[in-house]
């Protein structure tokens, strides 16, 4: 089992930029896939993006491809969103997420495949 916590969330003003931290206990972190997953008021839950066990394969939704970078460290039980360039769209509580891996690792975009979740953090990108 995992617990997350999510951290860094905040107001930023379009263009801006924020961190994001998603801390793991245990002592199995680079076991798990970890995702992203957002969530803006009255819609579903949307993936961000994705990362295997080693950080070595990282998926990411049109949306933000190109402005976040997940990264993880497996040292500090941490996986990290880094998100440049926001927008107002970009305004949602952010979701850590865990997925133990398999043999072969398979970075699931659906939420449903996600077996641990963080509590959230609110991103607000003022226009």
């Amino acid at each position: 089992q995992v617990q997350l916590v999510e951290s860094g969330g905040g107001l930023v003003q379009t263009g801006g930029s924020l961190r994001l931290s998603c801390a793991a206990s245990g002592r199995t972190f680079s076991s798990f896939i970890m995702g992203w997953f957002r969530q803006a008021p009255g819609k579903e839950r949307e993936f961000v993006g994705a990362i295997s066990t080693s950080g070595g394969r990282i998926i990411y939704a049109d949306s933000v491809k190109g402005r976040f970078t997940i990264s993880r460290d497996n040292a500090k039980n941490t996986v990290y969103l880094q998100m440049n360039t926001l927008k107002p769209e970009d305004t949602a509580v952010y979701y850590c997420a865990a997925d133990r891996a398999g043999a072969v690792e398979v970075l699931f975009t659906v939420a449903s495949r996600y077996d641990y979740w963080g509590q959230g953090t609110q991103v607000t990108v003022s226009s």
